[in-house]
């Protein structure tokens, strides 16, 4: 019997399957290097998955026309291809910052659990099929819950694991309770058929509506959005700085697409319910992130509150259903991936240096450390939406697409929730450059992994922020995938 082979059938998952081969890679060169020698391990990973990115750009592109692949369980399109490269971006530079730390460094276990996060969290971003969406979050999230308690010596880190597989595992099975009332209401787990047959059996507005309440609950976890960001706050605080880094960008960045193309998807005819439902969250997500946020000593909470907060202002262009809202969406989640990431990672360095994380440990640092202290201004700035920079450019596209859809009172809410958390960064760089410095400080330095890492974000950060015309265009291409 002849078997016909579809080359563009593998293509459409190259990213996918590279990163199975790079986690081989690693397991493999983890068995025979020297303990000393396995600090290279984390540069591996990373120059491997800056490896795939460059082959998925050249040979997995999406095709013009979006189509079904694989039975119908992922959908090759620009929307998750756009997400992809953005999550392999993540998992590199999550990569470089945990080169240093002694605990874990050097183990090759650490590294094979974020490729196999970053694998579940492309097939989210693609996936076409319920079911292909649940294995993916599970895939996903099993590999974070043991990341975050990676340092089982550590009293915070081990509650920071127990607390998020707890939460994540009750919000994923009432996720789990919405899927099966939508495979029982439309008689297909495939979110493409699912909105003509859930319209077709002419169900009451209350079961829609429950349905949908059920599946939000499971993805505002993801996104950490009011009233499911209790984890946040904990688990942040508690993880180690790259894992909470790659936590706070690259698991709500896919969170966030599995939200829109979900919503879009498979609940056009309830679409005036759930954006109200939506605009309430996401009004409700700023404010008490932003409020939070501006009492807090330990700048890992402050920053977790913060996350939420930035949730709440890339919930309006969700609230927006257009195009433009979605773009605006994907032009955000690029911005703040790269702002985020930059923010942990000098949080990580004068972690690691000072032994905490309070703020009372940024004293006078402009003195001790003037690139990291002109980083860190950098990162704040474009998490508070300071112009040049790509932060000011993404709350200006999310706002925008309110206005655009007649949700005026919305992006004035979201300017306001801006001007507040404005004054949290600054007070952080208050410290940073008014106060002197403690009289016994220890000399901070960083290593190459975290200079190059720090450089490519902060340049990116500026870039975003500047020539951002490249990035809308992504964006924008995204977002048509979807409409």
């Amino acid at each position: 019997m002849a078997v016909n082979f579809d080359l563009s059938m593998f293509l459409a998952i190259l990213p996918e399957i590279l990163l199975v081969v790079l986690g081989g890679l690693v397991l493999v060169l983890d068995l025979f290097l020297s303990q000393e020698r396995k600090g290279s391990l984390g540069w591996v990973t990373a120059s491997g998955l800056f490896f795939i990115m460059a082959i998925s750009l050249v040979f997995a592109r999406p095709p013009a026309e979006p189509r079904l692949v694989w039975g119908g369980m992922l959908r090759q399109d620009s929307f998750g291809f756009v997400f992809t490269m953005l999550l392999l971006f993540g998992a590199a530079i999550s990569s470089l910052m945990s080169i240093d730390y002694e605990k874990f460094g050097k183990r090759g276990e650490f590294y094979v659990l974020l490729l196999v996060s970053t694998l579940g969290m492309c097939f989210m971003a693609s996936a076409a099929d319920l079911i292909m969406l649940y294995l993916a979050i599970e895939t996903t999230s099993i590999p974070l819950y043991i990341l975050a308690g990676l340092l089982t010596r550590d009293d915070k880190s081990t509650e920071a694991g127990f607390k998020y597989l707890l939460f994540g595992a009750m919000t994923s099975a009432v996720m789990l309770y919405g899927f099966s009332l939508l495979y029982g209401f439309s008689g297909t787990t495939n979110m493409y058929l699912m909105a003509e047959g859930v319209s077709a059996g002419q169900l009451s507005l209350a079961a829609v509506i429950g349905s949908l309440m059920l599946v939000l609950i499971g993805f505002g976890f993801k996104v950490s959005a009011v009233p499911l960001h209790f984890w946040a706050p904990d688990v942040y605080e508690g993880a180690p700085t790259p894992v909470t880094a790659f936590l706070s960008t690259a698991s709500k960045a896919a969170g966030f697409a599995v939200l829109v193309r979900f919503l879009l998807v498979v609940f056009p005819a309830v679409t005036p319910e759930w954006r109200a439902i939506v605009a309430a969250l996401s009004v409700a997500t700023m404010t008490l992130g932003n409020l939070l946020a501006l009492v807090q000593t330990n700048i890992k909470r402050m920053l977790a509150y913060s996350s939420i907060a930035h949730a709440g202002y890339i919930l309006i262009g969700v609230v927006a259903v257009t195009q433009l809202g979605a773009s605006s969406v994907v032009f955000y989640l690029i911005a703040y991936l790269m702002t985020n990431l930059a923010a942990f990672g000098v949080v990580a360095v004068i972690g690691r240096v000072t032994g905490s994380d309070e703020m009372t440990a940024y004293y006078g640092l402009s003195r001790r450390a003037p690139g990291l202290s002109l980083i860190l201004m950098v990162a704040f700035l474009s998490l508070a939406g300071m112009p040049p920079l790509g932060g000011f450019v993404a709350k200006f596209f999310v706002f925008a697409a309110a206005v655009n859809s007649q949700m005026i009172w919305l992006a004035v809410v979201g300017v306001l929730n801006s001007i507040i958390g404005l004054y949290y960064y600054l007070t952080v760089l208050k410290y940073v450059y008014l106060y002197p410095p403690p009289e016994e400080v220890e000399a901070v330095s960083i290593s190459r992994s975290y200079a190059l890492a720090l450089g490519v974000l902060v340049v990116g950060i500026i870039l975003i922020g500047t020539i951002f015309g490249p990035w809308v265009s992504w964006a924008t291409a995204a977002a048509k995938a979807l409409f």
